[in-house]
């Protein structure tokens, strides 16, 4: 009688956010899972809490050679993968007055440079697997410029891409791909929100919607629906109305530079 192994995920991003929530609804079906993040505290607790089922895994992705090995732990520990979520990315915005070419550098280093080693780690595990399924988190920067989110839809548009290229070219092999947009979520508490509720999700909901949609592995899953219903108008409306809604919009904490 044949035995149907739990399915084997590996999960980027795992720390905290829609990645930690994901974890989470990946872990209650019973699956495996390799979990990778910079810090290490909060997946060694999710080890704890599931003990056999968490492999932690992390490290810097913005290292290919760190990647490298966390491919190779996890060729040795479990030989394959069914399922690889590329959650991890940063969100730096710019100053366009105040060009600072190093901010762009660095999202695109995290967003797409450290998915690619990623992908070239995992795309020969996932031919070993069971059903393969690859996942990137895109943004619904790529659909609409946004404004001060040069870096941030600069490396989301090149993800989009090599998502879109690598569907046709791994399809032959059985992987599906699949990308995911979501919109606002929030992971900070709602006063300092200032995007409408409507926009924007809480990250357990916006982590239950996702994991259940990724079983119908759709092209791409986009979330909240009215976020690109509403957020489209902005196209059409004058320099200074796109300049003060996009303060509103985006109000993250001053970028993380790379050191030369």
């Amino acid at each position: 009688m044949s035995v149907t192994l739990p399915r084997r995920y590996w999960l980027t991003g795992a720390g905290n956010g829609i990645g930690a929530a994901l974890a989470e609804e990946i872990l209650k079906t019973g699956a495996h899972l390799a979990v990778s993040s910079r810090s290490v505290a909060s997946l060694k607790v999710l080890s704890k809490r599931y003990p056999g089922r968490v492999m932690v895994v992390a490290g810097d992705l913005t290292n290919s050679q760190t990647v490298r090995e966390i491919g190779e732990r996890i060729a040795r520990e479990w030989g394959s993968l069914d399922s690889v979520i590329l959650n991890a990315g940063t969100c730096e915005y710019v100053d366009a007055r105040q060009l600072d070419a190093s901010i762009i550098e660095h999202v695109v280093r995290t967003n797409l440079l450290a998915s690619s080693y990623c992908i070239e780690a995992a795309v020969p595990l996932l031919r070993a697997g069971t059903a393969p399924h690859l996942v990137g988190m895109a943004s619904p920067a790529t659909y609409l410029p946004l404004p001060r989110a040069e870096a941030h839809g600069t490396s989301k548009a090149g993800l989009r891409y090599l998502f879109e290229s690598l569907r046709l070219n791994l399809a032959p092999d059985g992987i599906e791909v699949t990308m995911v947009s979501p919109g606002f979520v929030d992971t900070l508490p709602a006063a300092n929100n200032d995007v409408p509720s409507r926009l924007s999700w809480p990250v357990d909901k916006a982590a239950r919607h996702i994991f259940e949609e990724l079983k119908r592995r759709p092209p791409e899953i986009a979330l909240p629906a009215l976020f690109m219903a509403e957020l489209w108008p902005l196209s059409k409306m004058p320099d200074n109305g796109k300049l003060a809604i996009g303060k509103r919009m985006i109000g993250g904490q001053p970028p993380i530079k790379d050191q030369p």
